[in-house]
């Protein structure tokens, strides 16, 4: 019998096409040798790397699933690949490039103006402009339809008010997307962060996506014209549309963080001994190993048939909630298990699972709690609304 693969037990690389193999090798080649030399130095400093940006934008990851505009039009599936492979490095990467593809260039290639996408998109493609996504609000969290932001006409204008939080590459972004109520419903706005009144502040002191910057947004009377709303979409389909976009990057990402973790965790055992023999001669080791393949597996099964869905148009939000849920669960578990595998030696960044177990902490967190997405699913089973 040939040998499997330890981490692709049920050569899930074979469901790939040639173009997807590729993508996967090209970013899993830049994660190895150029940004992993830097995440455990840039988690420890609590700072993105920015040096990455011109190279992440060479190869095409930013707005990758868009057509046009200096946009690569990779599938669905490459476009998972591409988040499990950034993951792979660190939570910080992966939200990077989900926050400019999929909160920013999304919405203004599906909802702006013709102006809007010839302006803005081909300098986001190439990582000129950088954005960022204003929906959560200090007080909202999980219920965005608890929105206090809001935007009113004045003449030609409108004028913004109030406040956003947890926002990724807040301090780092040339524009925002900002949803706002107003008399005609939650609209969207492309806002200038040099524009007079907006203010960004970094968000300190994290333990968790270090190598990420995060923000809280500030609106003081923030004129924009209305050449800068979203024309194409009015109330909350508008950010939860963008939302679904980001999740399904989501179920991807934390399998790369998983890997990575399950690589570790194998290579550490074999090597270490104690009592005479080394770890992974243990049958409880052993187990603990094998219930992470099972649980990957699952995981790499549930986003592959989740992206042909989504390369077919017949993806549902709730099968985004269910893979998010039980992929960000699955990987937050194997990271928590590999951190207890290394012993004291699991507690430094000299190893991954520490990080990887922190990031995931968030991202269990963002878009969507994980009983968030438990009652999603509930709600598609039973009828009933229980928010």
């Amino acid at each position: 019998m040939h040998t499997l693969d330890p981490f692709d037990l049920f050569d899930i690389s074979a469901q790939l096409s040639e173009e997807e193999l590729m993508i996967r090798a090209s970013v899993a080649r830049f994660v190895d040798e150029k940004a992993l030399p830097l995440m455990a130095e840039c988690f420890d400093q609590g700072r993105f790397p920015a040096e990455l940006i011109p190279e992440i934008a060479d190869l095409g990851l930013l707005g990758s699933s868009l057509e046009g505009y200096g946009c690569a039009g990779l599938n669905a599936v490459s476009y998972g690949l591409i988040c499990q492979e950034l993951e792979r490095g660190d939570s910080g990467l992966r939200s990077f490039v989900s926050v400019q593809s999929s909160l920013c260039m999304y919405p203004i290639h599906a909802f702006g103006s013709d102006e809007q996408k010839e302006h803005w998109l081909p300098d986001m493609a190439a990582g000129k402009v950088i954005g960022c996504f204003g929906l959560t609000e200090p007080h909202g969290g999980s219920d965005p339809a608890n929105m206090k932001t809001h935007a009113r006409r004045d003449g030609d204008d409108w004028i913004i008010n109030g406040a956003k939080m947890w926002i990724t590459n807040g301090n780092l972004a040339h524009i925002a997307i900002v949803w706002a109520r107003t008399d005609e419903g939650i609209l969207g706005f492309i806002v200038p962060t040099d524009t007079p009144g907006f203010e960004a502040r970094e968000i300190h002191a994290k333990m968790s996506l270090r190598a990420s910057v995060t923000s809280e947004l500030y609106f003081d009377n923030v004129r924009v014209p209305d050449a800068n709303r979203l024309p194409g979409v009015k109330g909350l389909k508008g950010p939860l549309s963008c939302l679904s976009q980001a999740r399904y990057g989501i179920t991807w990402g934390p399998i790369g963080s998983a890997l990575a973790c399950l690589k570790e965790a194998i290579d550490y055992t074999a090597d270490r001994e104690l009592f005479g023999r080394a770890l992974a001669a243990n049958q409880a080791v052993q187990i603990r190993l094998a219930d992470m393949s099972r649980r990957i597996t699952q995981a790499q099964l549930m986003s592959l048939r989740l992206g042909r869905l989504k390369d077919e148009g017949r993806v549902h939000p709730t099968q985004i909630s269910m893979a998010k849920w039980n992929n960000v669960r699955m990987a937050l578990d194997i990271a928590r298990d590999c951190r207890d595998l290394l012993g004291g030696s699991g507690i430094t960044l000299e190893y991954v699972a520490i990080r990887h177990m922190l990031n995931l902490e968030s991202v269990i967190t963002y878009e969507g709690t994980e009983t968030v997405h438990q009652l999603v699913v509930g709600r598609e089973l039973t009828g009933v609304n229980a928010f």
